[in-house]
Parts: structure tokens; C-alpha cells; sequence
């Protein structure tokens, strides 16, 4: 049994009483005297449990429970009446009360009554928090996400310190995922996610400093992919209710990476189609488009000499037409035959301030603030110089795009000297994208901007690919997009 609980009764014995056997059970106890101190007390949160006095003054035990509710939704409240009081009971549970306790108080009756309060009271958070997490899961299909959900879900429903992902890579587990506080090792959950994996079930593993840890397998169809981890605070001793409770979460998360997978591998087999017909198409259209430029440009010229400025207008306009058509048959060709690399020594710093320099007419008459930042000592990557100047400067004219006449435009490297891998990111606060959008950002063709072709993101996610690396985003709808590019230092 654990949890916060308030108690309120204005008469000291009966207060003091209560708060020892209620300690006795393993509950933190918040003992005060007057409705005044309670309703102060309810304004902060965190009560598992309150139990009110019903005779009280000024204001009684059933008005106290309407303000309980209004402060915390669900909190369960059990109402102390005297003997022969039942009517009163009765009303108290008519106006929301969980059950109601008689004086003097009989330590199993109170101990069976407090324990009933407290597993409702967790079985319809729990429940709530299932629900929630599902529903994240199912209307995701990035797997970053759905790892993130589950790690932020497990801790709070858990009220552990800490919540792990980890996925094999590489024939070891490796954390993708974490929520609560950051753990000051990460080999004790390590051996406790290779414990449940070795085990097939869930577990508990008690580190060298005493501390709790449970661990639960992520399996599906061909066995465990990784494990879900939750480390508990000290001297705080797990129920069996947390291992089922995190049990039930690691099935959600192996379910909702089991779709993932498979959607990714259907999305790759459609694009790998399409770009083959794409590029087939490309082919077919590019002697054309050719003839048509020439023969625009021949127009416009002709128009020009003459003494119709309208007809020349509109001939420069057609010019301008095919020239969209000739880059968007020349990004189609890029994409369906992958560059080879020629890689080299490369300052991304610098590399970067070299696309921002060539991105500054799309800043021209804007408020937007460069935000540029470096971590110090970033070592040289070795990487494909001109390949990776057409992904960072496709993010960010996207980022740009993203943002009206004011904003942040933020950019900088870190490097990471345990993976030996560069971090590059270009974050906007611009209008952000919808989940169906981020799931869609590196489809093929797909594109939000009246005259994108839908090519870019496609093309930066290959070049980032065959350098070994991955492009991961976070954005919010109205609050900006984070896109965040990690690249090996050396070659793999």
C-alpha cells in the first residue's frame, strides 16, 4: 500500500490516531485541522486518498467533498461519522463519497476500507492512462514517437523515477527512449532489460545499491526486440500491480512497433515502385521539355524585339513554366538513381554558414532571428560536401517556409563523443506540422506548398542514408518544427 493521503478532523486525538496507523500501512500522511488548511492543501494535488470529518466548521465534511472533486477530479474520499450516524453516511456517499469510516476506529476495518479506496483509485487512473497511450499509439506510425509515449506513459502511471526504452542494436540493448529523471548509470537497466529478454517475462532486479528495477520484454512475432525498464525511487519497494501494470504497457509498445515496422516496410516497397516508374516518366519527358525551353526562349526573344510587351510577358511566362517542369524531371532522375559519394574532410560549422549565406534572400524584409549555435571542438565529418549541402539547405528553406514575416530560425552542431556521431540541427517556430503530415514527410511526391514537387525531404532522407546516419523530427502544430540530422564522424 502506498500513496499520499489527507486527513482532516479537528479534534487532535482523533487526528494524531489516524495519522499513525495510517503511516503504519506505508502512506504519506497530510494531517490538518480546519477545511481551510485542506482546501489549501488540495490546491497543490498529489492525493491518492483524503478522509474529512463530516461534522466540521465552518464548512463540513459534504461540502468538503464537492471542493475536493473540483481541485482533483476522481479523488476518492471516505467521510468519518460517529456511531449510529448511518443517514449521514448515507447522504455523504450520495454527494460523491468513496465510503465512510465510524469512530473509534477498528484497524482492520480501516485498513480493508483504505486499501478498497486506493486500488480503485489506481485501477481508474491506470485505465485512463491505457486508454490515452493506445490511442497515441494507434494514430502513430513513427516509431520515435510511439517509444517516447510509452516511456512518458510507463513513468507517471508507475510512479517510478525513471522509464527505459531499449531496442537491440547490434546485438545489445541500446536506450531509445526515456521520461522522469535521467539515471546516473544506465548498466543496471541495461542488465535488467537483458534479464527480461533472457527471461521472456517480466522481471524484478535489485541493484547493488538497493535499488528496484523492473523490466518487462518487448516480443513480438520473431521474439524479444528490446525491453521496457522502470527504476524506482529509493526504499520505495514495486507491487505485483506495477510488474502487471508495466507488462500490459510493453505489450501495447511491441504491438504498436510491430505496425510501425510493417508500415514502413510497405511505405518502402510503394516508394521503391514509384520511383522506378518516376524516373522511367523522367526519362520519357526530358528530350520534350528540351525542345519546349528552346523553342520558349526563341518565342520571348522574337516577342521581345517586336512591339506586343503583353505577348512577351506571357511568352517569358511560359519559359518560366518549363523551367519548373525541367528541375522537377532532373529532382525525379536525382532521386531514382542515388548519387555516388565522394567523400571528404568536412567543417559542417562551416558548411552550414556557407547554406545560410545562400539561403539570405529569403530573408530579405523578414523579422527572423538566426539563432547560431555550436558546441565547441566539433571534429570534421567525413562526408560528401556537395550532396549534404542540398539536404541542409533544403531544411532550411523549409524551416523559413514554415514561418511568416518574424520568427527564430535556430541552428547548430553538438557532437556526441560516445557514438562518435554529429548532431545537426535546424529548429523553426513556425506553424508546425499535423501528426498525419509528419508521418507523410518523406513520401514521395508529397508536398504541402502550392508549388512544392514533394521531392525534397525524399531526397535529404537517401543522402543521409547512405552516409550512414538519420534524419529524426519533432514538430507540434503552431509551435515549430525541430529537425534534427545525425551523421557519423568518420567513415562506417
Amino acid at each position: 500500500m502506498k500513496g499520499q493521503v489527507l486527513v482532516l478532523d479537528d479534534d487532535p486525538e482523533s487526528r494524531r490516531v489516524l495519522e499513525v496507523r495510517l503511516e503504519d500501512f506505508g502512506l504519506a500522511v497530510k494531517a490538518v485541522g480546519s477545511s481551510r488548511e485542506a482546501l489549501a492543501a488540495l490546491e497543490s494535488g498529489g492525493f491518492e486518498l483524503a478522509l474529512f470529518d463530516l461534522r466540521m466548521e465552518p464548512t463540513d465534511g459534504l461540502a468538503l467533498i464537492e471542493a475536493a472533486h473540483a481541485r482533483q477530479p476522481g479523488l476518492p474520499v471516505l467521510i468519518m461519522t460517529a456511531p449510529g450516524a448511518v443517514g449521514d453516511a448515507v447522504a455523504a456517499i450520495q454527494r460523491g463519497a468513496f465510503d465512510y469510516l465510524t469512530k473509534p476506529f477498528i484497524p482492520d476495518e480501516l485498513r480493508a476500507r483504505v486499501g478498497r479506496a486506493l486500488s480503485e483509485r489506481r485501477w481508474t487512473r491506470d485505465r485512463g492512462r491505457l486508454k490515452a497511450v493506445g490511442e497515441t499509439l494507434a494514430s502513430s506510425g513513427i516509431v520515435e514517437r510511439i517509444l517516447d509515449a510509452v516511456a512518458q506513459a510507463t513513468v507517471e502511471a508507475t510512479e517510478a523515477e525513471r522509464a527505459v526504452v531499449f531496442l537491440f542494436e547490434g546485438g545489445q540493448v541500446v536506450p531509445m527512449a526515456s521520461a522522469g529523471t535521467q539515471p546516473k548509470a544506465w548498466e543496471p537497466l541495461q542488465a535488467a532489460a537483458a534479464a527480461a529478454i533472457e527471461k521472456g517475462a517480466p522481471t524484478r532486479v535489485t541493484g547493488e545499491d538497493g535499488r528496484v528495477a523492473l523490466a518487462a520484454p518487448l516480443v513480438v512475432k520473431n521474439g524479444p526486440v528490446g525491453a521496457l525498464v522502470v527504476e524506482c525511487a529509493e526504499r520505495v519497494s514495486p507491487t505485483e500491480e506495477d510488474l502487471e501494470l508495466l507488462a500490459l504497457f510493453s505489450f501495447q509498445a511491441a504491438v504498436a512497433l510491430k505496425n510501425a515496422h510493417e508500415l514502413s516496410q510497405l511505405r518502402s516497397g510503394a516508394l521503391a515502385a514509384l520511383g522506378r516508374m518516376a524516373t522511367q516518366v523522367a526519362h520519357e519527358l526530358k528530350n520534350p521539355l528540351g525542345g519546349l525551353k528552346l523553342y520558349a526562349r526563341h518565342l520571348e526573344k522574337r516577342l521581345a524585339a517586336g512591339s506586343d510587351p503583353e505577348l512577351a510577358g506571357l511568352a517569358q511566362k511560359i519559359g518560366h513554366a518549363v523551367d519548373h517542369l525541367a528541375d522537377l524531371v532532373t529532382e525525379i532522375t536525382a532521386f531514382g538513381r542515388p548519387p555516388e559519394l565522394k567523400q571528404e574532410n568536412v567543417n559542417v560549422p562551416q558548411l552550414l554558414d556557407d547554406c545560410l549565406s545562400l539561403a539570405q534572400d529569403r530573408l530579405a524584409g523578414r523579422r527572423i532571428r538566426v539563432a547560431r549555435e555550436d558546441e565547441p571542438d566539433i571534429p570534421v565529418a567525413f562526408l560528401d560536401p556537395r550532396e549534404m549541402r542540398k539536404v541542409f539547405l533544403n531544411l532550411l528553406l523549409n524551416a523559413l517556409d514554415a514561418m511568416g514575416d518574424e520568427g527564430t530560425l535556430g541552428v547548430g552542431v553538438a557532437y556526441d563523443r560516445e557514438g562518435d556521431m554529429l548532431r545537426v540541427t535546424v529548429e523553426d517556430s513556425g506553424c508546425g506540422m499535423s501528426e498525419e503530415t509528419l508521418s507523410r514527410v518523406f513520401d514521395l511526391f508529397f508536398t504541402t506548398k502550392p508549388h512544392g514537387t514533394g521531392l525534397g525531404m525524399a531526397i535529404s532522407r537517401s543522402v543521409v542514408d547512405l552516409h550512414g546516419g538519420r534524419i529524426d523530427i519533432d514538430s507540434r502544430l503552431g509551435q515549430g518544427t525541430r529537425v534534427r540530422v545525425v551523421l557519423p564522424v568518420r567513415q562506417p
